[in-house]
């Protein structure tokens, strides 16, 4: 049982007798000719008929089809043909589509419109100079009262035999008659003006499928006259998307997507690797932000503007009449991209095509090697790119926002590192590409495009791989200090890993916020201080060892931390006798907590003992700390004993 009735006499028609193939949908494909049936693969879903049919044969096919519905894919030049499918179908009680090509009619550049075939060989006739016809044969005649018409005009058309012969007895012969089967490319269109020393190009507004953006774009490149023969009729109907999408819906059609992630580069279709170029030219639908598709989406391509990885998903689901689809992604597929989470939602066979990361052509611009820096993004996350340059001789860093330029180069300066040498590259590849260079203080009032990158170079690396800054280093004023050997062993007892997010409650003059921000430079570390005194220290501290991932918060505990993230770890230095209180908030905020404690009176321990047995903490530990330093004392050495500390710690998954 036929489901569909197919007039094909288009390439669109072709496609779409393809396109219900595949989708094992029953259809009968009527055709105009033999030729035009040879290019359709005909099997048992598929059946084609190349005998021409008039209104009562279609109407009467139909009634023998019974309820088939009717799809009109025929030339949009065959105005007559239309007109009996259109009155067949409704006498026959057939549902009916009209299938129209994309192409709204306009061209730019030097282009003449003209009514009718016979209006276009009236004008050719006022003016001089050859012209290539790239309307088929059915009408050349019409072209025949051109004056010299044998000498000034090219006809191209099919490569069949019997339309060479008609063409011949017209008196279009020797190389007036390019006889070729398309499509035809620009270049193709371009080379045939070259060659033949073409001054117009006659042809009708055929749309994508006909090739007419490629004639176009011919005539402008060489600079001819462009001669468009308008539509006979205009009709309302679907394109082939809308008309694939809704035999999808008519009969419950799944997708059966080719899907692609591409890496753009930095923007346009001229920094596409060769392999995706070719996807991208394929694809029915492009997907990407707009920046992304407009300099790579084609005439007649469907676009969908989006970037977040669960609506591209529910798009592709919802439309299963794309074939081929191309997922556009600026950079790279594997730097700082949305392909690893796309990967996740989309099908195992999905294509990934890198493209040049931004990194890698900055550096290039720069004449700068890139295998030693230090890679990271601070678009639209949290990046503590004052520690990654105090960490590493080289750091490119992905910027997101207009003023973080100028911010990071006050806090440079802020910190005493006024020395470091930075490159800064907004907009790469767009006719608006600017590279600058220089040092902080150069860059203060620097506003840039938000789609920017900077590479910072630091001669004054920290090799410091661990915690341990002696006493001295630290302004501590009359603020008390836990000492060096017992911040030692406290960092020891947290675990700490890179990107930790720290408490560091009762900070005092932060010595242990300071050296906890320094080995944790990829995280965070939260002062949390009630003494104005010591929140003034804890400013200048922060300030003398650049800790710019230290955050200092003014007020008492636990009120003051029902703000800020969850913490990985804390440490409690102080709690002015609400530890338990504080204890169970962050407890509250993350159950694996790491906590460590400092406490030297005896009621302290007896507190923290209380408030370990009461809550649901794991791996409880214990160290009792007497800590003793040498003293001169004449020609003589004498240790003097420090009061004893308890470390007490508990929570967090603990390494074996």
């Amino acid at each position: 049982m036929y489901k569909v009735l197919l007039f094909a006499g288009t390439i669109e028609g072709r496609t779409l007798a393809e396109f219900l193939r595949q989708r094992r949908v029953p259809a009968w494909v009527c055709v105009a000719t033999e030729y035009g049936g040879s290019l359709i693969e005909e099997d048992s879903v598929i059946h084609v008929s190349h005998e021409r049919l008039d209104e009562q044969q279609m109407e009467a096919l139909m009634g023998e089809l019974d309820g088939v519905l009717v799809v009109d894919a025929t030339h949009p030049y065959a105005a007559e043909v239309t007109g009996n499918i259109r009155r067949a179908a409704e006498r026959a009680g057939c549902e009916y589509l009209r299938l129209l090509r994309d192409g709204d009619g306009k061209s730019e550049g030097k282009s003449v419109y003209v009514e009718s075939t016979e209006a276009a060989a009236d004008w050719l006739n006022s003016r001089e100079g050859a012209a290539l016809l790239t309307t088929g044969s059915k009408e050349l005649a019409v072209f025949t009262k051109v004056k010299d018409f044998e000498k000034r005009l090219y006809a191209r058309v099919l490569s069949l035999p019997k339309v060479a012969e008609q063409c011949a007895n017209l008196g279009f012969t020797g190389n007036h008659l390019i006889c070729m089967q398309g499509p035809f490319s620009k270049e193709l269109n371009a080379a045939m003006i070259r060659q033949y020393g073409i001054r117009y190009l006659v042809t009708k507004d055929t749309g994508v499928a006909g090739g007419f953006p490629e004639k176009e774009e011919a005539a402008r490149e060489t600079g001819i006259t462009l001669v468009v023969i308008g539509r006979p009729v205009q009709e309302e109907g679907l394109s082939l998307l809308e008309c694939k999408h809704e035999l999808c819906r008519r009969f419950k059609i799944a997708g059966n997507h080719e899907i692609a992630l591409i890496g753009i580069g930095m923007g346009g279709r001229a920094g596409l690797t060769c392999e995706a170029e070719q996807w991208c030219r394929e694809s029915e639908l492009l997907i990407g932000a707009s920046r992304m598709t407009e300099g790579i989406v084609l005439l007649g391509q469907a676009v969908y503007s989006a970037y977040k990885s669960e609506e591209i998903k529910k798009y592709i689901e919802e439309h299963p009449e794309f074939d081929k689809i191309g997922i556009l992604l600026s950079g790279d597929v594997g730097f700082y991209s949305g392909a690893k989470k796309l990967l996740q939602l989309l099908p195992e066979e999905t294509k990934v095509f890198p493209g040049t990361a931004s990194l890698v052509a900055f550096c290039a611009k720069l004449k700068e090697s890139w295998e030693d820096a230090a890679l990271v993004s601070a678009h639209g996350k949290n990046c503590n790119l004052i520690g990654e340059i105090q960490h590493n001789e080289k750091v490119f860093s992905l910027l997101g926002k207009s003023g973080q330029v100028k911010e990071l180069c006050g806090k440079l300066l802020e910190y005493g590192m006024d020395d470091v040498e930075i490159a800064v590259g907004e907009r790469l590849s767009y006719p608006e590409e600017r590279i600058l260079r220089g040092y902080p203080g150069d860059f203060l009032e620097l506003e840039t495009d938000p789609l920017a990158v900077i590479l910072v170079k630091n001669n004054r690396v920290r090799r410091l791989v661990t915690h341990g800054l002696p006493d001295e280093s630290f302004l501590r004023d009359k603020v008390p200090m836990t000492k060096e050997e017992v911040r030692d062993v406290s960092i020891c007892k947290l675990h700490l890993q890179q990107d930790s997010v720290i408490y560091d409650v009762g900070a005092g003059s932060g010595s242990l916020s300071v050296e906890m921000a320094l080995t944790a430079y990829a995280g965070k570390v939260y002062a949390i201080e009630k003494n104005p005194q010591a929140v003034d220290l804890l400013r200048k501290n922060r300030q003398k060892f650049g800790a710019d991932n230290m955050e200092i918060v003014e007020g008492y505990a636990p009120e003051a931390l029902d703000e800020l993230p969850p913490p990985t770890h804390a440490f409690i230095g102080g709690s002015s006798g609400n530890l338990k209180e504080i204890c169970e908030l962050l407890l509250k905020k993350n159950p694996d907590v790491r906590l460590v404690m400092n406490a030297i009176t005896l009621e302290t321990v007896a507190e923290a003992l209380q408030v370990l047995k009461e809550l649901p903490v794991e791996h409880q530990e214990i160290v009792q700390m007497t800590v003793s330093r040498s003293k001169e004392v004449g020609r003589y050495h004498m240790m003097m004993g420090q009061n004893p500390v308890y470390v007490i710690s508990c929570g967090g998954e603990v390494a074996p």
